[in-house]
């Protein structure tokens, strides 16, 4: 185990290193070292971090949803107002109606199988997309319009909105049947789970006023808070519905909104932290990839995926209308848009696991996926958004 820790670490920083110097963005290296190292190549990870991997990874999102909230100004987010509502929704939406409707007729699948490909495809990647819009926030850029705030709400909700239709989607095939009161849970997770972190922001704040302790206990503190509302959604989520990830948010939101000269320090404590949640969560999607399947991967998996990405980005531009957004930040939102990695690592090989008829297909397809937009959206985020958004 020791030894696989060792190789991730210093084939990702090398790979990391090289390609920055190219002006690539270093996921890709992360991303290509847990591909090398993984199963499906030298098979050099430890078993031992393989059967950890989804829990290594939730904490590394942890740490990306604790550093948006800590970065996300409510008051500019309200500023945004309808816009930030319908990116949640509108561009996953009509990116899943797109697949379900051309899978069909592209790869000779039902209508059932394609829409839970759609929902295994449509979501974007908080873990590419959010630092990025840190970043973006950091060095003062799209602040007029809260660009980068709101990519980081729509980006978070839209990963909760398309994981409640996939559970859905795989419900009507195995017989449960459509339950349209399934879809209630999209409006009430998000609200519960909002709340849920306020309250908890609430205590956190309040202990942290009242009692002195180091910054790095605070930061100790809050990943506990974090773990346990992740816990309680897994315990309660079936008669409860709740978003522990929105709830991680919140928490970090409403510690910038009542104790902002903590939340500056915190962030920079999480940042730190984020070096190595980084590489552990990019080298472990990696190694999810089997690229023995891109071989089975037809010119019509391809255009379905472009297929799916442009109804995407007329989502992004049809919840914009009406605003005050410049052509240019319209079209930086539509590539922050694209990138995808993280929910399709992670629920691409459920419907092959649950013998679905197509799920060797939807695995493929995911797996290209994120073989496409992770490196593409990555790029065009890193070298546009000085040329397209105002500083």
């Amino acid at each position: 185990m020791l030894l696989s820790l060792s190789l991730i670490l210093i084939v990702a920083l090398t790979f990391n290193g090289i390609l920055s110097k190219l002006k690539i963005p270093g996921l890709l290296g992360m991303i290509g070292t847990g591909i090398i190292l993984g199963p499906y190549v030298f098979d050099l990870i430890a078993p031992e971090i393989l059967t950890i991997s989804a829990d290594l990874r939730e904490i590394a999102l942890i740490v990306i949803l604790i550093r948006a909230g800590l970065s996300l100004d409510i008051q500019d987010l309200k500023r945004v107002g309808r816009p930030a509502l319908l990116m949640c929704f509108i561009p996953a939406t009509l990116e899943l109606a797109a697949i379900t409707i051309l899978a069909p007729i592209f790869l000779g699948i039902t209508t059932l199988e394609a829409a839970i490909l759609g929902s295994v495809v449509a979501a974007v990647s908080p873990a590419v997309i959010v630092p990025r819009m840190i970043k973006l926030l950091d060095e003062g850029y799209g602040k007029k319009h809260n660009i980068p705030g709101l990519i980081m709400a729509g980006a978070s909700v839209d990963d909760i909105f398309v994981i409640v239709l996939f559970t859905a989607f795989m419900g009507m095939y195995k017989g449960e049947g459509f339950d349209a009161a399934s879809l209630l849970r999209v409006p009430l997770s998000i609200i519960i789970g909002i709340i849920f972190g306020i309250l908890i922001g609430l205590i956190l704040v309040q202990l942290f006023k009242k009692i002195h302790m180091r910054d790095t206990v605070k930061v100790l503190i809050i990943f506990s808070a974090s773990f346990m509302m992740i816990t309680i959604e897994s315990i309660l989520g079936s008669i409860i519905p709740m978003s522990g990830l929105l709830a991680i948010m919140a928490l970090g939101v409403t510690i910038l909104s009542l104790y902002e000269n903590l939340a500056s320090r915190l962030k920079q404590k999480f940042s730190k932290i984020w070096v190595a949640a980084e590489i552990i969560l990019f080298v472990l999607v990696g190694a999810a990839v089997d690229i023995s399947y891109i071989s089975r991967v037809g010119v019509l998996s391809i255009v379905l995926v472009i297929c799916g990405l442009i109804l995407r980005i007329i989502g992004v531009n049809l919840s914009l209308i009406k605003t005050s957004l410049t052509p240019k930040e319209r079209l930086f939102c539509s590539i922050s848009y694209l990138p995808k990695a993280t929910v399709q690592a992670a629920i691409g090989s459920i419907p092959l696991t649950e013998g679905v008829a197509a799920g060797n297909t939807i695995l493929v397809i995911a797996v290209l996926a994120i073989l496409i937009t992770a490196p593409i959206g990555a790029t065009l985020i890193d070298n546009s958004y000085k040329r397209l958004l105002d500083q």
